[in-house]
């Protein structure tokens, strides 16, 4: 590969300028396959990542690229959350935590600059109960500190 991965972003971000769209992947591996995963708070239009993939496969050709295949899309529902705005898309929206090797499932709450907030149901020890008590349980972390963070994807 001729152009460098640092190029083939800088080019992605000035071709997303402006759209709402963020860029979420961009992975090259060694058979030269450029992998780019776009995403906004309304989501992704398909119609949007064939105009993307058009604009790069004609860039790429103006840099002389060599053999490459170019695969230009949407986050999938269920991978790990990378970035701030995926976290506000989901606001709302039930999610699974991996923290602290333990995992939780509930509703994202809050999103601020540096933390997160899920609020998970959990049965608790209630003084003069007998049995547990299902309460709500606030969680915050900050964005590094969980293993993952994704949408909880349900049917």
């Amino acid at each position: 590969m001729k152009t460098s991965k640092q190029d083939i972003q800088a080019k992605i971000e000035q071709l997303l300028d402006g759209t709402g769209y963020e860029l979420i992947t961009l992975e090259i591996d060694a058979e030269n396959t450029i992998l780019v995963e776009v995403d906004r708070l309304e989501g992704t239009d398909v119609n949007f990542c064939g105009e993307l993939n058009r604009q790069l496969v004609e860039w790429l050709e103006a840099q002389g690229e060599p053999d490459y295949a170019l695969e230009v899309g949407s986050v999938s529902l269920t991978a790990p959350f990378k970035t701030k705005m995926q976290y506000n898309k989901h606001l709302g929206h039930d999610v699974e935590v991996l923290a602290d090797g333990k995992k939780v499932r509930g509703q994202l709450v809050s999103v601020d600059e540096e933390t997160f907030s899920v609020d998970v149901e959990e049965k608790v020890a209630v003084e003069g109960k007998k049995r547990k008590q299902t309460q709500v349980v606030t969680y915050t972390w900050r964005y590094d500190e969980p293993k993952y963070v994704c949408y909880d994807l349900k049917f």
